[in-house]
């Protein structure tokens, strides 16, 4: 289920994202992902009928992240050290 890594995670009330087909999703609520403090991803969104969790990459990179898109993983290192601190493989989030 996504929602099971997800921590702090608060439930919302009824909001919704439009995917890039125009069809939408319900937001069941919005928490966060990491493996220690210092390394947390937050304003992570569960989505109703989504296998995995929904977050922003523009986000991401306001917040002074990198993010590379590679075959089958996204990887997300600190932009400042160039320090990878998350890969995803679609599926799960690992810390490094």
């Amino acid at each position: 289920m996504a929602g099971s890594q997800l921590t702090n995670l608060k439930l919302k009330p009824a909001r919704f994202v439009t995917y890039g087909d125009n069809n939408r999703g319900r937001i069941l609520g919005v928490g966060e992902t990491g493996g220690d403090d210092d390394v947390i991803i937050k304003y992570v969104l569960l989505v109703d009928g989504l296998k995995h969790n929904l977050l922003s990459i523009s986000q991401q990179c306001d917040k002074g992240y990198k993010i590379t898109f590679e075959l089958e993983l996204c990887l997300i290192a600190d932009l400042k050290s160039s320090e990878t601190i998350l890969i995803g493989n679609g599926q799960i989030m690992y810390t490094c």
